[in-house]
Order: C-alpha cells, then sequence, then structure tokens
C-alpha cells in the first residue's frame, strides 16, 4: 500500500490499545506516520495474514481462521479488509 489511506489511520488511532499497553498516537497524521515506520500491510483476508505471518516468521500452527483475525496485531477495517501492524 502507497501510504496509509485515512481510514486506516482512523481504526489504529481508535483501537490503539488493542495491540500496544497505552496509547502511543493523539492524531491522525501520528497515526500514518507511526503505521508507515511500522512497515504496517493491508491484507484481505484471513489465508493471506496467516501467509504473511509465516513469512515473517510467526507460528501459525494450529491456528484456526477466527484465532488468526483475534490476534493483537489485525485490525478489522471498515471496508471488510485487515491491518496489520506489528510494532
Amino acid at each position: 500500500m502507497d501510504g496509509y489511506e485515512v481510514e486506516c489511520a482512523e481504526v489504529f488511532l481508535k483501537e490503539q490499545e488493542k495491540l500496544l499497553k497505552e496509547r502511543v498516537v493523539e492524531t491522525l497524521e501520528e497515526a500514518q506516520e507511526f503505521l508507515e515506520d511500522c512497515f504496517a500491510v493491508v491484507l484481505s483476508s484471513a489465508k493471506e495474514i496467516r501467509e504473511y505471518f509465516k513469512e515473517n516468521g510467526m507460528d501459525v500452527h494450529g491456528m484456526s481462521d477466527e484465532d488468526i483475525l483475534e490476534c493483537a496485531e489485525v485490525f478489522l477495517l471498515p471496508d471488510g479488509r485487515y491491518l496489520v501492524v506489528e510494532a
């Protein structure tokens, strides 16, 4: 994804404490910068997220699609895609 869509920044700004112990961004601009710094990605399905996690060394063996989608790194976007943030 080239740049981060506003909806990604809005979702992360609102739900960042799902992943992080405390708020680290306070504005949409800060959220966009944080997502860029973390090389966050937008993926379309649990299958794509599973492959992404595998490629990045996460052990997902035995995890169901529901388990994948409930990971702290995964944020559901309004359009049904998923924002994956590794912090």
